[in-house]
């Protein structure tokens, strides 16, 4: 009997000491549904896991990194400490989808050191939000690490399941996809790829990786959300897919040596991001990337004003003209096909014509694309020199155009593409942005096609990462505002930089013009995946929905009219674009007053209803304003939106003014039939309309 008892306390002695020894290197941090626990095991690797609702999001995964000349940050670790503090405030974004935006959060703090001779030290820093977690390692001060190299970010996300997912390829230098939507299991890029004929740039080294803001939904009804936040001096992550375990590995973009990043104590990384909810409208609702990214670094931001406009571009996607003067040049697709011979767009006169429709209808710009000298070699050749930024065509009369545009009232916004030769953009940087001051451009959109200059480099490595911030802080210091195209995806860094006010960096409208499109379903995943980092300038507006590819006569937008409404409201950009031509829009000016309309920067929204994939419901409130905007999207099936008003002003009377589809309306056989009509609405109204397939509603409404 006392040997049992003697047994039976050393049993219990040696899982209480197993216990205390757990509790000595583990450490939790919680808020609201969210729970998040580090874990460093036997071995020194450190790890972490998290919960939502009670329900595992991310079950343990291992962190670290390897570093150059076989050095291995990734276990053989000791914990020294863990610091826990809490943060709620809120403040104001200089633009944005809401006024004011709430930072509240429970931070952890986790301090390791390697055991042994030489030892290094890391942290890594954890904020838990109420819709989910972040993390991000930081490398401190210490006598051990001065200068160093990573070849490796280790850090997984091992997944409780095969979600369902919505990715595209993990391309190193192209975001210019349709997403897929399957099985983390049938993940394969090089497939996708392959298939993908559209896309000018490819570097797809991995078969089984994809790119973030990757969207998940689990098999009970949770939807996740990775990507990163604060992308600086420092890669863009892609994700590697294991798919017999559904688990995810960082996949840093490399550089010309196949190196990730080149560093210097202190230094710490992008955040990584796991937004999470049991409902869909949620994801949308996040503002964690804002808030896990600097305030602003810009004090006075008074000149920074979001705005509408049109311009000379969709004409030379479906060849009606030409970037390039030489008029007996031959226009080229993306990938170098033969399309048309056409007239030069930027000339003055056809500059004239939409100054004079921007002017009339009160859009504040208007872009002009191949006004400068260059685009009969900018494409395809890999010159390191082929603009200057400043030369215009003989045909485009700068000083006249500049006052012409003055005496309307009308901005002009500079373009500048670089052919992807960025070391020349960063010489002639000063230059460029003095010569725009100079003429009074506000805006300018940037450009960065083909392969990067220098060679070897890639759009989403760290050299570009620090390029794409270069810019934006030079063209801080002259005060104008930045669209950068050919990017990465963006990460909240308009918080820090809010002259950074758009950009592409995914697959926009003008693949309706020179391939086989984007299907109907991909406006409704762009909110969930790619504007999830940041507005998105995908130049919405075409009216002309058939017919307007002089070189594919059969080509079409795989929307109706109505929807090219709606994306003004469901796709945030506060420097929005009415893409297609002055004619097309005069031919339809009773749709057009919603684009007249709609703001571009706002109070509120209210996400109404939405699924990835299938429909989005929003409602904004316009800047300053009382009036509300609503735009509802489908995929290919037809499906009727319910809007409940409940967000209106309580006791108060509004007319809505609805243009929706007709009902014969379809994106593939009619998409150019809506209708408009006004209804008198309170805040106990239930809208109840029907979207076509393919279709959309716009909605304004206005205190009566």
């Amino acid at each position: 009997m006392m040997i049992k008892k003697i047994a039976t306390f050393l049993l219990g002695l040696a899982i209480a000491t197993n216990l205390m020894a757990q509790q000595k290197n583990s450490a939790v941090a919680e808020l609201g549904n969210t729970k998040l626990e580090f874990i460093l095991d036997q071995n020194g690797v450190p790890q972490y896991a998290a919960w939502y609702k009670g329900k595992p999001i991310i079950k343990k995964s291992a962190m670290g990194f390897k570093l150059a000349d076989q050095v291995n940050l990734n276990s053989n670790f000791e914990l020294l400490g863990a610091d826990k503090s809490d943060k709620d405030e809120s403040w104001k974004p200089v633009w944005g989808e809401v006024s004011s935006i709430r930072n509240h959060y429970q931070e952890l703090k986790v301090h390791l050191k390697e055991k042994g001779k030489n030892p290094k030290l890391l942290d890594v820093v954890f904020r838990v939000f109420e819709d989910g977690f972040a993390f991000r390692y930081e490398f401190p001060k210490q006598p051990e690490l001065n200068y160093f190299i990573i070849t490796a970010e280790l850090t997984q996300f091992s997944l409780t399941g095969d979600h369902k997912s919505f990715w595209i390829p993990g391309d190193y230098d192209s975001n210019e996809y349709v997403y897929t939507t399957s099985a983390l299991s049938q993940v394969d890029a090089w497939k996708i790829q392959k298939a993908a004929t559209d896309i000018a740039v490819r570097t797809v080294p991995d078969q089984f990786a994809v790119q973030t803001p990757l969207m998940l939904k689990t098999a009970d009804g949770l939807y996740i959300n990775i990507h990163e936040a604060a992308l600086i001096n420092y890669p863009a992550m892609q994700l590697h897919v294991d798919r017999s375990s559904s688990s995810l590995s960082t996949n840093l973009v490399p550089d010309a040596l196949g190196n990730k990043a080149y560093l210097h104590v202190p230094f710490n990384t992008p955040w990584r991001t796991i937004i999470v909810s049991d409902k869909a409208s949620d994801i949308l609702n996040s503002k964690m990337i804002l808030n896990l990214n600097e305030p602003s670094v810009i004090k006075n931001t008074d000149w920074i004003k979001p705005m509408k406009f049109v311009g000379v571009w969709w004409e030379m996607q479906t060849g009606k003209s030409t970037w390039s003067y030489a008029e007996s040049m031959n226009s080229v697709d993306m990938d170098g096909n033969l399309i048309a011979s056409g007239k030069h767009g930027a000339n003055t006169k056809n500059v004239k014509k939409y100054i004079d429709f921007a002017s009339k209808n009160g859009i504040g710009g208007v872009l002009v694309e191949g006004w400068n000298t260059g685009w009969e070699d900018w494409f395809g050749n890999w010159k390191e020199e082929v603009f200057d930024f400043v030369t215009p065509y003989p045909d485009f009369d700068l000083k006249e155009i500049t006052a012409y545009a003055e005496s309307k009232g009308v901005k002009m916004i500079m373009h500048n593409e670089t052919s992807g030769s960025a070391t020349s953009y960063e010489r002639q940087l000063d230059t460029a942005f003095r010569f725009m001051n100079k003429f009074n451009y506000p805006a300018v959109k940037t450009g960065y096609v083909g392969k990067i200059i220098p060679r070897g480099e890639h759009h989403d490595g760290q050299w570009m990462v620090n390029h794409f911030n270069r810019v934006n802080q030079k063209a801080a210091d002259h005060k104008v505002m930045i669209d950068v195209h050919e990017a990465m995806r963006p990460t909240g860094l308009h918080r820090t930089y809010p002259n950074f006010i758009a950009s592409e960096a995914g697959r926009g409208n003008e693949y309706n013009a020179f391939s086989d499109g984007n299907a109907p379903e991909h406006e409704t995943i762009l909110p969930f995946t790619r504007l999830m980092g940041g507005p998105m300038d995908y130049t919405p507006g075409i009216f002309k929905l058939k017919g307007y590819a002089s070189y594919a006569p059969s080509r079409q937008v795989h929307t109706t009219l109505a929807k090219q409404l709606a994306l003004y409201v469901t796709l945030y950009s506060p420097l929005q674009m009415a893409a297609d031509y002055p004619e097309n829009y005069e031919a339809h000016m009773d749709a057009f007053q919603f684009i007249k309309d709609v703001p571009t920067d706002w109070d509120d929204t209210k996400i109404i209803e939405a699924e990835p994939g299938d429909y989005v419901t929003i409602a904004r409130k316009g800047k300053g304003t009382n009036n509300w905007f609503i735009g509802s999207i489908t995929d290919e099936n037809g499906r009727t939106a319910v809007i409940p008003l409940t967000f209106l002003e309580k006791g108060a009377k509004y007319i809505a003014t609805i243009y929706k589809d007709a009902d014969q309306a379809d994106w593939k056989n009619n998409p150019e039939a809506y209708k408009i009509e006004t209804l008198k609405v309170n805040a106990g109204t239930i809208l109840k309309l029907k979207l076509a397939n393919g279709g959309g509603l716009a909605i304004s409404i206005k205190k009566s």
